[in-house]
């Protein structure tokens, strides 16, 4: 299929084709050059097979890819697409085919894995798109509420109730009447976990019925999260919605194989088993079953605690990728609306503005409707009273001025149970009504903010503290002056850094809280889910509320903060940044030979830059903003965008790491869309 690439000097793709089927192949090919090694890890990942070429450490997501059946719900849910999207997405999928062998060449991983790329299907992209979005709903965390349940009794499940290991991100629209142009802004930054290469791809998309750039996801066509089609403009973040539910099942062997007991009595549970090949280990055999629930993803016959796993895409066939040429071939926020209607996974709020006049700030997905106590804990099969019964109708809300979405406990709050605290959110509304000529240019002040709201609670039990050593006085009267930014250059941060660590570590260790600890450490659930039952960030991310609960009488916070400045004051450490500290520590499926000394950061988790760090355990920031972007509905040549890395996932190509120093300070990469600008690469795909 015939179409063109252009490049501009940061290396990102502007690719140009004579009709959609075209330009997903070119976007398809353009993914396996310039990110095969990405796309290749994803694809195996989404089918439980990493461990053939990434050994012993990637069996347990392996197990638990085929035991969700990732790949046979991907197969499903094409299946069920429109026939015009099927075959929008198997171009791109060609396409990928097309230019694998090229972009394994260019890149060193596959030879040092003895890794050969292999044949994309039809439904690889929606297995890609299930394996990155699996987690994002936090299901794992009901397993976390019913080990507190079970420890210290139900009234103790609101003391661990935060956003501890989910998904969250930042999203603002401002309109015309607070701007120096007189037209909408929309900016955001996604927080996810930082991957290297990025999870986000800068690309420009243009053909005969539509001209589009975005932020895609490589392996995945079009651009679902984060586009502009220079009439209207669209942004998403988690909308922290519960929409998967854990089923406590009985099983038992029947004459036929294992059956499950549900609300009609014992019933067939589909069961086989699978091999799971271990580079330089033996292979692991999977036994996959699946209840009239869904997937059973922990245990089973015979097993003391057994847990299936149902979804919406499981339950329905449908992921949502209908709404991705809608999204393409939008001219208004209604346009978007009506594409979103077919969204499924995962739930985000939205956010939209056009060059007419039109906003958009919705919930898009779907979330099933059910009895209140699915949404907390595991609840038994057998029980009819915690079966579906049916779909929410999706909260919406105007655009007055200024629109906030930030994981709060706000639009989606019907949705949910968790939500991230409301510091983010309430700091940049503050930011943002402080002036009324904000410019594209200008948003870096608000994406770059470092003002940690969540402190307080710490600081004012450390300020009414008496009778401390005079050390330990010391450092109490220097965090009582601290401006409370968590800036990269500041040595006060790092202290409050040290201080809130302790704190931490000793809250996690206190008696009150040793049934939980004891009760985890006895726990076996699968390795890939035990990140969410992760007692002390469990604390770290609950400190807040722990701080000022009563639910603790057991607990003298006073003299626990009293312990843990002692501590740090007697440790004597002198005082370091706290970008020496906090690091950037990206994901990356296979670690480079020669580790890579990564950058100190500003922020932390409940500042408006989110890079969180883990206290009580490490400093090092693996989450964060996983690209920035301010999408200029006035003229889309102003809108800005960055990642953390750069356009290529090339090792030693000259775009893999150049974005890194702008997205390090809070500068942009300007969206170029003037194809006179560009290059055009002298090879036609």
């Amino acid at each position: 299929m015939n179409s063109k690439v252009y490049r501009d000097s940061w290396g990102i793709p502007h690719l140009r084709a004579a009709d959609a089927d075209a330009l997903a192949f070119a976007q398809g090919r353009n993914a396996a050059v310039d990110r095969a090694w990405q796309i290749e890890v994803e694809r195996h990942r989404s089918r439980g097979t990493s461990a053939s070429f990434l050994g012993a450490a990637a069996v347990d997501w392996d197990r638990f890819a085929r035991q969700a059946r990732l790949d046979d719900t991907a197969r499903r849910c094409f299946d069920g697409l429109a026939p015009a999207t099927a075959a929008w997405v198997t171009h791109y999928v060609e396409g990928v085919n097309a230019g694998l062998a090229e972009g394994a060449r260019r890149a060193p991983q596959f030879a040092a894995t003895g890794l050969a790329p292999g044949l994309w299907h039809p439904w690889t992209p929606l297995g890609i798109w299930l394996s990155v979005h699996i987690l994002f709903a936090g299901f794992p965390t009901k397993l976390w509420r019913e080990e507190v349940a079970r420890a210290l009794g139900d009234e103790a499940i609101e003391l661990f109730a935060t956003d501890a290991c989910g998904s969250g991100s930042n999203g603002w629209l401002v309109t015309g009447a607070r701007t120096a142009s007189g037209a909408p802004l929309l900016a955001g930054d996604p927080h996810r976990v930082i991957e290297d290469p990025g999870i986000y791809q800068q690309i420009h998309l243009a053909c005969d019925e539509f001209d589009v750039v975005g932020l895609a996801v490589p392996g995945v066509p079009g651009i679902a999260h984060f586009g502009h089609t220079g009439s209207v403009a669209w942004a998403i973040t988690n909308a922290m919605a519960d929409y998967q539910d854990l089923y406590r099942e009985r099983l038992r062997e029947g004459a036929h194989g294992p059956e499950a007991l549900g609300p009609d009595g014992w019933r067939p549970a589909a069961a086989h088993t699978e091999t799971i090949e271990v580079a330089g280990a033996g292979p692991v055999t999977v036994e996959v079953i699946e209840t009239e629930r869904g997937p059973v993803i922990t245990g089973g016959p015979g097993q003391e605690e057994t847990l299936s796993l149902r979804t919406p895409p499981r339950v329905t066939g449908r992921l949502g990728f209908d709404a991705l040429p809608g999204l393409l071939r939008a001219r208004t926020v209604a346009d978007v609306d009506r594409a979103l209607d077919r969204w499924a996974e995962p739930v985000n709020v939205v956010q939209a503005a056009d060059t007419q006049g039109g906003f958009l700030h919705r919930v898009a997905g779907r979330v099933p409707l059910r009895h209140p106590e699915n949404r907390l804990r595991t609840v038994p099969a057998w029980e009819s009273a915690y079966g579906w019964r049916g779909w929410h109708a999706l909260p919406r809300r105007a655009v007055d001025g200024i629109a906030v979405m930030a994981n709060e406990r706000g639009l989606a709050a019907p949705l949910g149970v968790e939500f991230a605290p409301p510091h983010r959110s309430r700091r940049i509304a503050g930011l943002l009504r402080e002036r009324r000529d904000w410019s594209a240019e200008e948003m870096a002040s608000v994406h770059m903010d470092t003002r940690l709201g969540s402190a307080g609670p710490l600081l004012s039990v450390l300020a009414g503290l008496e009778g401390l050593s005079e050390p330990a006085d010391a450092l109490r009267r220097r965090l009582a002056g601290w401006d409370r930014r968590m800036d990269a250059g500041s040595t006060d941060a790092s202290r409050y850094a040290d201080v809130r660590s302790a704190v931490v570590r000793l809250l996690a260790a206190h008696p009150a809280l040793d049934p939980l600890a004891r009760r985890i450490a006895a726990t076996s659930y699968p390795r890939e889910l035990r990140p969410w039952l992760a007692l002390l960030p469990r604390v770290a991310f609950a400190l807040e509320g722990l701080l000022t609960t009563t639910a603790l009488p057991a607990v003298d916070r006073a003299e626990l903060v009293r312990r843990a400045v002692e501590e740090v004051a007697a440790a004597g450490a002198p005082p370091v940044a706290w970008g020496e500290r906090h690091r950037l520590a990206p994901w990356r499926a296979l670690p480079d030979a020669e580790p890579e000394s990564m950058p100190g950061l500003a922020g932390d988790q409940d500042c408006v830059l989110s890079a969180a760090s883990l206290p009580g355990i490490t400093d090092h920031s693996a989450r964060g903003p996983a690209a920035r972007f301010v999408w200029d509905l006035a003229d889309r040549d102003n809108s800005l965008w960055v990642v953390p890395f750069g356009a290529s996932g090339v090792p030693g190509d000259p775009h893999r790491r150049d974005q890194l120093p702008r997205w390090l300070t809070g500068a942009f990469v300007p969206v170029l869309t003037d194809w006179n600008r560009l290059a055009e690469e002298t090879r036609a795909h």
